[in-house]
């Protein structure tokens, strides 16, 4: 199977279609059983990119960083964050997507249409958009977007594995590797831990047949 790689395509289609300002959106943390899902914003503009632009998932860590601080400086970028108590309350479809509406609002300039990762729309994207499959690996305004969430997604569970020693968050970003399920029964669940998702809830619920 032959690696797809991102490019302008979509963005120019957009523009020459009449928008104005065109933005890719993408999210991350939909899996993990703790910490915020994440999402970016970014608009880039076509004659100052950033180099190195790929889906985030194909680049090490230590590049990622690097891109990322092109991207800050060379385009518009927004990263907004929905709670772990709005995942629990809504779901983490619906969850993710305030995450991309709330990344929109942030930016400097109000698109007039959104390229979002993924086959389905935000209910309440406040512009025209266009759902893109595989978007992170086609696009590179969603590639931007993937590792600027992802970045600031695996910041953010570095610094609340401190606060809460002994899940492995500053490895596993708060998905549900061996230590964190085996933490999870060591020593319980933290106030960041989603506890409408199985593995905890399941947890939760054992520990309150026993209690009972």
């Amino acid at each position: 199977m032959t690696a797809l790689f991102p490019d302008f395509d979509l963005e120019s289609a957009a523009l020459g279609r009449g928008a104005g300002c065109v933005v890719g959106v993408d999210e991350v943390g939909r899996g993990p059983l703790a910490g915020p899902v994440t999402a970016a914003a970014v608009r880039l503009d076509p004659a100052n990119m950033p180099a190195g632009l790929a889906d985030s998932k194909r680049l090490s860590p230590k590049r990622r960083a690097q891109i990322f601080l092109e991207i800050v400086r060379l385009a518009d970028v927004c990263v907004a964050h929905a709670s772990v108590e709005e995942i629990d309350r809504m779901n983490i479809l619906a969850a993710s997507h305030l995450a991309m509406c709330r990344a929109i609002a942030g930016l400097s300039r109000p698109p007039d249409h959104a390229l979002i990762d993924g086959n389905l729309l935000p209910r309440d994207l406040p512009c025209a958009g266009q759902a893109v499959i595989k978007g992170d690996a086609r696009c590179l305004s969603i590639a931007a977007a993937s590792i600027a969430a992802k970045v600031t997604r695996d910041r953010l569970m570095v610094d609340l594995s401190q606060q809460h020693p002994g899940y492995g968050w500053e490895r596993n970003a708060g998905y549900g590797s061996q230590q964190h399920l085996a933490a999870l029964r060591d020593l319980g669940v933290t106030p960041h831990h989603r506890r409408s998702f199985r593995p905890v809830h399941n947890i939760l619920y054992q520990d309150k047949s026993i209690s009972d």
